[in-house]
């Protein structure tokens, strides 16, 4: 039954129909909600974190859109990623995992980890708990403050907050089962050397999964970062075997 409240006839998010990449193991599909509470500069979704053009409106659909395409296509699909922007933001989050389980769907959730205590009320409720989780780390905790933080909140230089708030993240998904999560590092030439891996992987379980990502210079927030050169191959070999010294889960996808 299609909810009716006037929210969730709202554009909220960019839905992608069908993915096989996105949720290991399952065919799913993937709601980007928008709205996000940092400012990666390489970040390509500049429509779901920044939003203000008409383009971007037009992409987007509402939660009633998503959940009729959750009953139509239950029977080809049994996964729903929910990604960003930064899902825990959406105070629809906890309504659309409900949803989407009662019609047989398992979930995966993609964040920031940046909101631990918003993750850990998703988790402690049985209704609202994914199946599977995947944190994104983006560069050493200290620098978040700095780099990716945008200006003039209460987070500008707030080096602490972000120290704790990542480490509580980390640490709250790693009491899920190894196979159940994951985390993931774009590899953006100035903010992911290996003085940076080595701090983010003492945020890490040592059975972690770690997922390294190409960073892709093209429609970037900052678009400083449309002319910087991404690593070449060599440098992300030895990035990558240098964490796996780290943990022995580090793979580039």
């Amino acid at each position: 039954m299609t909810e009716t409240s006037a929210q969730y006839d709202t554009p909220v998010g960019v839905l992608v129909k069908t993915t096989l990449v996105d949720f290991p193991g399952r065919v799913a599909c993937s709601f980007f909600l928008k709205g996000c509470n940092l400012r990666c500069p390489y970040c390509y979704n500049t429509g779901l974190v920044l939003g203000g053009s008409e383009a971007d409106y037009d992409n987007l659909v509402s939660v009633n859109t998503l959940f009729e395409h959750l009953e139509h296509r239950k029977n080809v699909l049994s996964g729903l990623v929910l990604s960003g922007g930064e899902p825990l933001l959406n105070p629809a989050l906890p309504e659309i995992i409900k949803k989407a389980k009662t019609i047989g769907y398992k979930i995966k959730l993609d964040t920031n980890g940046t909101l631990p205590e918003q993750l850990k009320a998703i988790i402690a409720d049985a209704e609202t708990k994914p199946d599977f989780i995947a944190m994104d780390i983006k560069t050493s905790p200290a620098r978040y403050a700095q780099a990716i933080c945008p200006k003039n909140t209460k987070y500008s230089g707030n080096a602490e907050y972000f120290e704790k708030a990542l480490a509580e993240s980390a640490a709250v998904i790693a009491e899920m089962p190894a196979d159940l999560r994951e985390y993931r590092t774009v590899l953006v030439p100035g903010l992911v050397g290996r003085s940076d891996i080595a701090k983010m992987a003492e945020l890490l379980p040592s059975d972690a999964s770690w997922m390294f990502a190409q960073f892709q210079n093209n429609n970037c927030i900052d678009p400083a970062y449309n002319d910087l050169p991404p690593y070449i191959d060599s440098e992300i070999k030895d990035l990558v075997n240098y964490a796996q010294t780290l943990i022995s889960g580090g793979t580039l996808r």
